[in-house]
């Protein structure tokens, strides 16, 4: 990113884009009528600080201040560290422009490698947006060693009872890392707020069971491993970033991610829990033909009994969009999907 032409690249493409799928992230809700950005806005208070990994320039900084304008006039602290000075400086040029040079923020920027001393106090928000797919090879042999290793990473610069958020591209080593995380920051008691409507094992780690190990419980089968990731329309990203896309020969139909919102801090563990004998679930994939459903439909879900499919009808089609977090009754007698084996959760009582 020191070279010119990288630099504006990055800035004039890759960076709006990266802040459309910062947003959608933010709307994706905790519970039934909790949003994520409830979650940070109400966690984040005057002198709090936030430590932000690989933070290019100012991604994260740039995407919380256009969302939440009542963060404006609180004292936060950004750290933000980049292995490129150039594209920090950039970014906080362009942060000072959105601010009208008035913000309340303290901007610190660090030109350093993401596990360089960070100074001061302990991190109530760490994020790495886009980071570690760039730092580990992800595998099943290293798997488990570069999850640890990050989370490790990511706790020692947080608080206890801080939050982290880790985001990667949409893409099978970005959802297979972002399961691993989760179960190592599991591990060390950061409790998954957002995606997951759960706190058992993963069932979508995007791969098969390491060697010598036993299929999760509730994992879906199959000759090809499903993980967890998030595709979006486009439609309300700004049209001058189409016509910036379609020019480039790199249009931008659907923007993808996975990710992570996890905290230590004292939270229920119920708030995932739903009044019996009903089930969390969180969409994970586009709407499909489902053979066994006449004229029916389906898309899979995340819960806490693994891997389920939700079927329904075509006119339900447009309210199944992937990230959606439905609480729906289980049915009274079990079924399987005979292609993955996952638990059948039919919409018939469902009320949008």
């Amino acid at each position: 990113m020191n070279k010119p032409y990288l630099l504006s690249a990055y800035l004039h493409y890759f960076l709006p884009w990266n802040v459309f799928r910062l947003n959608r992230l933010f709307s994706f809700k905790i519970v039934s009528s909790v949003a994520a950005n409830s979650f940070l806005v109400s966690d984040l208070s005057d002198e709090d600080a936030i430590t932000d990994l690989g933070s290019g320039p100012l991604t994260f900084p740039i995407a919380l201040w256009m969302a939440f304008p009542e963060l404006h006039s609180i004292k936060l602290e950004f750290r933000c560290v980049d292995k490129s000075a150039a594209i920090l400086e950039a970014g906080y040029k362009l942060f000072r422009v959105l601010s009208n040079g008035e913000s309340t923020w303290k901007i610190k920027t660090i030109h350093d490698s993401i596990d360089a001393p960070v100074r001061g106090r302990s991190a109530k928000l760490t994020t790495a947006i886009n980071v570690f797919n760039e730092v580990f090879t992800v595998n099943q042999n290293n798997l488990v060693q570069s999850a640890e290793k990050a989370a490790a990473l990511l706790c020692k610069l947080g608080s206890d009872n801080g939050t982290i958020l880790a985001a990667e591209p949409g893409n099978p080593q970005g959802g297979i890392f972002i399961s691993a995380l989760r179960t190592a920051l599991l591990k060390k008691g950061k409790i998954p707020i957002v995606p997951c409507p759960h706190v058992e094992l993963c069932p979508l780690p995007g791969i098969g069971p390491l060697p010598g190990k036993s299929p999760l419980p509730g994992t879906a089968r199959g000759t090809k491993a499903k993980w967890c990731h998030f595709a979006f329309d486009t439609e309300t990203a700004p049209m001058t970033l189409h016509k910036l896309s379609a020019a480039a020969g790199i249009p931008k139909e659907r923007a993808t991610f996975s990710f992570l919102l996890a905290s230590g801090a004292e939270l229920k563990r119920n708030h995932f829990k739903t009044a019996l004998p009903s089930l969390q679930i969180r969409i994970v994939s586009d709407t499909f033909s489902v053979p066994f459903e006449k004229s029916g439909i389906g898309c899979y879900g995340c819960s806490e009994r693994g891997m389920v499919l939700i079927t329904g009808n075509h006119t339900q089609s447009n309210e199944l969009s992937s990230g959606k977090l439905l609480n729906l009754p289980l049915p009274k007698n079990e079924q399987r999907d005979p292609k993955t084996g996952a638990l059948v959760v039919p919409l018939k009582s469902y009320r949008f």
